[in-house]
């Protein structure tokens, strides 16, 4: 049997398998400072739209008749990715080929470097791929289309830009653009802007009937928190909207915890939206019930929650599984609620627990792969929904004063103890061994022990990743060794032959616009955390300049961080605490030669040893420890920026003298 590659390069075509009915377009990208929005046009046998409608992107996410949805985009550990859904079956006929594109709003695709085009189906398995890295200037960007030729669906790599952006790539397929300013629409008594652009066609769309479709983005706003600033000492709490008071365990936490999550979804549109796109949902209107009853041969199935979102004439409908506090997902659980999904024609089934996955995508419960022919399943932790609430609180999204309120009181619920809904905090049942046989020297690579507790230790280092997008609302990433990020098993067995050979756990964070990474390095055996960065020294100046650069960035960095500085000869480092270096100077350079090329700034912190739950636990002094280390080392530091050519001084122009007074 001939076993055809997924992998596409430019101008080559792929047939998609016939059983396939639904496929999500995925674009991705790592270098996130850049974001790309993408985009579909249904083109009839001359390659044009038959009309503006056939347009979808961020204006427009969904065509007419529901069969192309833009899903939104969503951070992951490789950087981000946006998701276009196609059902095929939907595709009217008169539509010979769907063109995917890209465009950005600022800067242009050559900033971007390499672009993931992906085909999955619904199970999520990749059906084809292209990888481009060819765009310049362009500031769109079509990566390729899926075309029906003799009526069998194909995939096709194009790899063709535009500069003229997504206005310019508009136009070119047949679309009218209108994007001259005007004033805001008025609302009809009864109607809110919202309701009527989740119900149907959007605004945007709807006012350019024959006017043209606008492509310009609307600003994001945030709102303004509500303060209350009568209280007559700090004990005084205001009231909360979602009661803790005589939360019990087990059913009763769940059910509190999934009405507050969803009465929350519902008052807060743009949260609603921010979770659905991660479980594959439209832009619509989202309504929530609690506890629906099904039947399942002779006994009753009954999921913690239905989701739906409706948007036009299309419904999309999840089932949603809640556990709280230390409650397990269970196989059979979720495979009684795929059957039901698929006799309904239900779109997925969402999973919600602690369990953080130690990449995106990944489930923590494995089912019967045969079920995932006609729904999907995916899974959240609660730490990806409170990080969605804070993103949105803290950087934009909401311009409601009383939606704000409410998500917030929402995050006051779930950093409660007795909500159930935990970020992550708990290492596993197999911690006290492993760590006492990496002290002990008795832990071996091979020991499933030592693997689960290596999953944890990821799962660890995505939680850090998530906390620190949320806080400083920049997507930061986990980095892994890219043969590792689908596979699960090999990267585990790597970090357990780690742990065993050395002692070590690491774990590489990488923010934007720091000067360098953050790394986390716990070592069992001398039970200590040690956070380090590296940065490159300038290019220019002495070895004194070089040294005063850094340490005036690091004005409140506590005196015991080791500084190391690296020089250009090989095997010539010197290392001392930045106090000392603050005391003198030279105490780093005397007697060395050559050139500063790089310093390593590193801070030891004492490492809990508890499992789970307290202030001494192992996962809290992670967390501190790389709070700590980023606020006061790595936040403050800049890359070296060379300053700017200068011109030499121009000559002055001499004097003219004059022998007396001009002639009239």
């Amino acid at each position: 049997m001939t076993v055809v590659s997924s992998m596409l390069s430019k101008g080559q075509n792929l047939s998609l398998p016939e059983d396939v009915e639904r496929i999500d377009v995925v674009i991705g990208w790592t270098e996130t400072e850049v974001a790309i929005d993408p985009s579909a046009l249904l083109l009839d046998a001359d390659g044009k739209v038959s009309g503006d409608r056939d347009f979808i992107f961020y204006n427009q996410p969904e065509s007419p008749d529901g069969s192309v949805r833009f899903l939104g985009a969503s951070a992951t550990e490789d950087g981000a990715q946006t998701r276009i859904a196609i059902d095929l079956t939907a595709v009217p006929d008169s539509v010979h080929a769907v063109a995917l594109a890209g465009s950005v709003g600022s800067g242009t695709f050559g900033e971007v470097g390499k672009i993931a085009f992906r085909i999955v189906d619904g199970a999520g398995q990749l059906l084809a791929e292209y990888i481009t890295a060819d765009a310049t200037t362009e500031s769109a960007f079509q990566f390729g289309e899926v075309y029906r030729r003799a009526g069998v669906w194909k995939v096709r790599a194009i790899g063709q830009g535009w500069d003229s952006g997504l206005a310019g790539l508009a136009t070119d397929f047949g679309v009218v653009v209108d994007d001259e300013a005007e004033t805001e629409p008025s609302v009809a008594a009864g109607e809110t802007t919202e309701t009527r652009e989740e119900s149907g066609a959007s605004s945007a769309s709807r006012e350019r009937a024959d006017g043209g479709v606008r492509t310009a983005k609307k600003p994001v706003k945030k709102a303004k928190p509500i303060e209350f600033k009568l209280a007559e000492s700090d004990a005084w709490q205001p009231a909360r909207l979602f009661s803790v008071v005589g939360v019990g365990a087990g059913e009763e936490q769940e059910r509190r915890a999934t009405s507050a999550l969803i009465s929350t979804m519902q008052a807060v549109r743009p949260f609603a939206r921010a979770l659905c796109s991660r479980m594959g949902a439209p832009v619509g209107l989202f309504e929530g019930y609690i506890e629906v009853q099904y039947d399942r041969g002779d006994s009753k199935v009954i999921p913690d929650a239905v989701l739906k979102v409706i948007r036009g004439s299309r419904v999309w409908t999840a089932l949603l599984e809640v556990k709280t506090g230390t409650g397990r997902l269970k196989r059979e659980q979720l495979e009684s609620y795929l059957d039901v999904a698929r006799k309904k024609k239900y779109d997925v089934v969402v999973s919600l627990s602690n369990d953080v996955p130690a990449s995106a995508g990944e489930l923590p419960v494995e089912v019967d792969r045969r079920k995932l022919a006609k729904v999907a399943l995916r899974h959240l932790s609660w730490a990806e929904v409170a990080h969605e609430a804070r993103m949105l609180l803290s950087h934009g999204g909401i311009e409601d004063e009383l939606q704000a309120w409410i998500l917030n009181e929402f995050l006051r619920y779930l950093d409660h103890p007795r909500s159930g809904a935990t970020e992550f905090t708990d290492m596993g049942r197999h911690w006290v061994a492993v760590r006492d046989g990496v002290t002990a020297g008795t832990l071996r690579a091979g020991d499933q022990k030592a693997v689960s507790v290596a999953d944890r230790w990821v799962s660890l280092s995505r939680h850090l990743a998530l906390r620190f997008t949320a806080e400083l609302g920049v997507t930061v990433k986990h980095v892994l060794p890219r043969r590792f990020r689908s596979e699960p098993a090999a990267r585990n067995a790597a970090v357990a032959e780690r742990l065993a050979a050395d002692g070590v756990f690491e774990a590489v964070l990488q923010i934007p616009d720091t000067a360098g990474d953050l790394v986390v390095v716990a070592d069992i055996r001398t039970n200590k955390i040690r956070c380090r960065t590296t940065v490159t020294a300038p290019a220019e100046g002495t070895n004194a300049r070089r040294l005063s650069w850094l340490i005036k960035q690091l004005p409140d960095a506590p005196g015991q961080v080791q500084l190391e500085a690296a020089f250009s000869t090989d095997g010539n480092e010197t290392c001392e605490h930045l106090q000392v270096v603050r005391d003198d100077p030279k105490v780093l350079t005397q007697g060395r030669s050559g050139d500063i090329v790089s310093f390593t700034l590193e801070q030891v912190f004492p490492m809990g040893n508890r499992r789970s739950g307290t202030a001494a636990s192992f996962i809290t002094s992670i967390t501190s420890a790389s709070d700590a280390f980023y606020g006061s080392v790595v936040q403050p530091l800049r890359v070296w920026v060379a300053p700017a050519p200068k011109q030499a001084t121009p000559a002055q122009p001499e004097a003219v003298v004059s022998d007396g007074p001009p002639a009239v």
